[in-house]
């Protein structure tokens, strides 16, 4: 949330962070908003029944904000379908692995299980079932030999951190749009370095 709040106050920067709403009032990223001048709201999902009457809280103050784009960061709660659907290709999300690989908790312990070379973070849109929908970007870290899950989700941390806000500037411009449940980007060069680990000498 502090690495968008960030890019958005480049006066280029296609969105405004205008609501910070969290389910428990101990978030850490209230404090920041505050201090940032961002309006606020805590919904605290233990005081609602029913999932659902939960998410229309939500929703309601949602449109009440006027939201045109919701980023889901640290939001640790899964939405009912029907909130997804009232969202589709205007909420996203950022997971710790590259996916489809490693949907879930754990993911660096994972990755470190398997042996694999390559580790990373992805922005989706989000859709009803968990770290599912259309890949909008994705940025790769090396794993290193000795890794722990806490070096290697260090490691990943920071790449989410500069990949998050390129994935909303992305959607907010329109350069990123679903079109048969891919993400087609406009203006995208083909001219890229593969990215190997260990590097070739």
């Amino acid at each position: 949330m502090r690495a968008l709040v960030e890019a958005s106050r480049d006066p280029s920067y296609p969105a405004e962070i205008a609501l910070v709403l969290a389910n428990r009032p101990s978030a850490a990223g209230l404090a920041f908003a505050e201090v940032a001048r961002i309006s606020t709201c805590v919904i605290d999902h233990t005081t609602y029944a029913t999932r659902e009457s939960f998410d229309a809280a939500i929703d309601a103050q949602l449109r009440s904000a006027r939201i045109d784009l919701v980023a889901l960061a640290g939001f640790m709660r899964i939405m009912t379908a029907g909130f997804v659907d009232t969202w589709r290709d205007r909420m996203i999300n950022i997971h710790p692995s590259l996916l489809p690989s490693y949907k879930g908790l754990h993911t660096h312990e994972r990755a470190l299980a398997d042996g694999i070379k390559l580790h990373g973070c992805t922005s989706h849109f989000v859709r009803h079932d968990v770290d599912t929908g259309p890949i909008i970007a994705q940025a790769a870290v090396p794993v290193f030999e000795g890794d722990t899950a806490e070096a290697l989700g260090a490691r990943v941390l920071l790449a989410e951190h500069q990949l998050y806000p390129h994935a909303l500037r992305l959607v907010a411009s329109g350069q990123a749009r679903v079109v048969n449940e891919r993400v087609v980007i406009s203006g995208q060069s083909a001219a890229a370095a593969p990215l190997i680990n260990p590097p070739l000498r």
